[in-house]
Parts: C-alpha cells; sequence; structure tokens
C-alpha cells in the first residue's frame, strides 16, 4: 500500500511512486523511481512538499527510521581511533589572522587552477606544490581557524569546482584540529579535502553542470569521478602514500548504501568518514546545478537526522560542536530586523557569535559595517540585547559578503 510522507521525512531506499503535482511540472524523467541520491532529494524538495512511496518496491520508511541494531555489542565510533590528542590554542584574533589566511588562500587557488588544468591536459599534478600550499591553510588554521572559514565561505563568484575543493580542505583542517588531530594529520585531511573530487575533471562538463534530473546512466557515470580520483592520486609523486586509497572513501555511509565498494561503519575509518561529513554539510550549503543552497542551521539538522545511518553518530556530534549552531560566514537575521555575516565564534557561548552587520532593518546598507560581540549582550533597545534569529540561505538576501572581506 501507498503512503503519503513529508519529502523532510524521505529516506534513500524509499521508491517515489507519486508526487504532490504533476510529474511534467518537474525534471523528473521518469514516473516513478527509487530515491538513491542527495540530487534526487534535494529536486524533491525543490519541487514538492509531499510524496507518496511504495514499499512494495522499495525500503519501507518505517523500517529505514527505526533499523534495529544487529545483536551484539554496537560497532565502536570511528572516534575510537584517536589515541594521542594535540591541544591547540587560539594564537591570535581573525582580525590579526584574516591578512595571513587570505594570502594562504590566494596561494591554494593558484595552486589549484594550474593543478585542475594538468589534469584536464592529462599531465601530472605537481604533489609537493600542493603540499606547500595546504600546509599555509593549516598553519592558519592552527593560529585562528575563524579567518579561513570566513574566507572560504565568502567566495560564491568562482568556479565551481575550485570553490568547493578549497572550502571542503579548510573545514576538514578545522575539524581535525577541534578533534585534536596531530599537526601532521591537519595537514593529510587538508590534502585530502583539496584533491577528493580531482576525479571531475574527467567527467564531461554538461554533466557536472546539468539541472534536471539525472538519469541511472548518468549517475552511474558520476559516480566514477572516485576511481579517477583514486587512479590520478596513485599517478602523483610528491604526495602522501595513503592519500589514494582514503579518496576512495568520501562518498561510503555508514549504513553500507555508499559506494563503491559498500563499507559499513567502521570500514570507513575515521578519515574516511571525515571526508564523507565535511563533504556532504558542504554541498548542502554550498549553490548547486539543480538547487538552491540550505541554510547551514537546516544542513546540520539534516546531518544530526542521519546520524547512525549515513554518517558516524558520534562524529557527527562532534560536527556540530565544531561548525556551531551559528557557523563563520553564515548570514543571519537578527531579532532588530537587521542582516549581518557571522565573522566569529564564541567557543564559551556558541549561540552568541561576532556578527558584522551590513544591512539595516529596512535593508538599507551600513555604512560603514557594525561589529557586534553578542556575548557581551549589546543591546537593540536598554531592554533587549541583540540575539540571532536565524539563519538565511545563500542568495535569499542582498548581501554580497566577498565586498567586505576578498
Amino acid at each position: 500500500m501507498k503512503k503519503e510522507v513529508s519529502v523532510e521525512e524521505l529516506q534513500f531506499g524509499v521508491y517515489v511512486s507519486e508526487l504532490d503535482r504533476p510529474w511534467t511540472e518537474t525534471p523528473f524523467m521518469f514516473q516513478g523511481f527509487e530515491l538513491k541520491d542527495e540530487k534526487q532529494l534535494q529536486v524533491l524538495k525543490q519541487y514538492c512538499k509531499k510524496v507518496f512511496i511504495d514499499p512494495e518496491k522499495g525500503r519501507d520508511l518505517v523500517d529505514a527510521r527505526l533499523q534495529t541494531a544487529p545483536p551484539g555489542p554496537k560497532p565502536a565510533s570511528v572516534l575510537a581511533a584517536i589515541k594521542n590528542k594535540t591541544r591547540y590554542e587560539e594564537q591570535v584574533s581573525v582580525d590579526a589572522e584574516l591578512p595571513r589566511a587570505r594570502a594562504a588562500q590566494a596561494k591554494t587557488e593558484v595552486v589549484l587552477k594550474d593543478m585542475l588544468i594538468a589534469v584536464k591536459a592529462g599531465k601530472a599534478i605537481d604533489g609537493p606544490r600542493v603540499r606547500e600550499a595546504v600546509t599555509s591553510m593549516t598553519d592558519s588554521v592552527v593560529r585562528n581557524p575563524d579567518a579561513m572559514l570566513l574566507l572560504s565561505k565568502m567566495k560564491e563568484k568562482g568556479e565551481r569546482n575550485l570553490d568547493r575543493a578549497v572550502g571542503v580542505s579548510i573545514y576538514m583542517i578545522t575539524f581535525g584540529r577541534f578533534l585534536q588531530l596531530p599537526r601532521e594529520q591537519l595537514d593529510l585531511l587538508g590534502m585530502l579535502g583539496l584533491l577528493q573530487d580531482v576525479g571531475k575533471m574527467r567527467l564531461p562538463s554538461d554533466l557536472l553542470d546539468k539541472t534536471g534530473s539525472l538519469s541511472s546512466d548518468e549517475l552511474d557515470t558520476c559516480k566514477q569521478h572516485v576511481l579517477h580520483s583514486v587512479a590520478i592520486l596513485k599517478e602523483t609523486t610528491g604526495i602522501p602514500p595513503e592519500l589514494p586509497q582514503l579518496a576512495s572513501l568520501h562518498h561510503e555511509r555508514y549504513d553500507g548504501s555508499g559506494y563503491p565498494q559498500g563499507l559499513k561503519g567502521p570500514q570507513i575509518g575515521l578519515f574516511g568518514t571525515i571526508a564523507g561529513l565535511v563533504d556532504c554539510f558542504d554541498a548542502l550549503t554550498h549553490p548547486r546545478p539543480y538547487g538552491d543552497a540550505l541554510a547551514p542551521s537546516n544542513a546540520l539538522s539534516m546531518l544530526y537526522n542521519w546520524r547512525d545511518i549515513h554518517f558516524d553518530g558520534p562524529l557527527v556530534e562532534q560536527f556540530i560542536q565544531c561548525i556551531g549552531i551559528f557557523p563563520v560566514g553564515a548570514i543571519v537575521e537578527l531579532n532588530s530586523g537587521e542582516m549581518g555575516i557571522v565573522i566569529a565564534q564564541n567557543l564559551a557561548r556558541r549561540l552568541q557569535p561576532r556578527v558584522m552587520v551590513v544591512l539595516d532593518a529596512k535593508g538599507a546598507q551600513k555604512r560603514p559595517p557594525l561589529i557586534l560581540d553578542l556575548a557581551k549582550d549589546p543591546k537593540v533597545t536598554p531592554e533587549m540585547p541583540y540575539r540571532i534569529k536565524r539563519t538565511l540561505e545563500k542568495g535569499s538576501v542582498p548581501i554580497d559578503p566577498s565586498e567586505f572581506f576578498i
């Protein structure tokens, strides 16, 4: 019997048999399909509020949400792999670090552009040069992670593959720092984030930029980018020897629903799970050809709901703590009606970061912008302190953050 469900409740593996609108009004080529990937899910959320699923043709939604663990103890979290921790402390303020972070980011972008050109031309990657660029970003993140995070979220107008690679790399370094991994492992995570999708350069560009739903053959072609990345990195000298194998893991999922090997739980390992989790979050919050970016808070809610389904539960919870409810670079609406950009975290009071207010309550640009440290309880009125009302999707308000930081 078919079931009517909200698109927010959908899980991969269910069979979508009917929509709440005619199929012809959507990009889907087939009337009925198994929900297999994030692209399909985001298109459904863009066009529909409710759908009908057929448990006889696919996975039952109830079974997907109420899975029982196999007999025996629950597998240990990948966090158990962290044996020796390194304590990091903020060495400089975000304002002082911004110039060095900007230089490190610019250096990495030049290296990455040259690397992508080389891959397209069938030439080898300059491994030592990539390694040096990542090291400069890691140095900045170690001193103060907020500066690199802020700059990575400001980049909206460049090449999508370039921005995504740099952003994922910075997030992975930052998350590794939060988990107190040794310094050399931060560099490895940074290189992994920068290079794990390099195989996409061997896919047809029209396929990567397609705005409609992908056919099953097109999806299979897209999945080949993982194997392309592994092959390219195996041919690259001057990089950590474990990097090619690690690059094969960022689309594996905790419940075994990922690819290319269908690995489960601890089989994916700490670095593979970090890579998949960060890649997923960055994809959800980054403008895509097939849908708008989600607000960071909505993306984090989705990841939280996917604990022990798509990603290791304890690691997801650590990632949410690392990023914060109001991530650096997020566009936010204040209770005053003004709009601003989160520019730094407050580790002791996560709900009260530093915010640069750039639009007043009427939508006019504030010149100069107003900097608020919400932890110090600045006031809208004598009786009302400033607070963040909500985070907003990119493009939903007329703010170009690059005007203030790039």
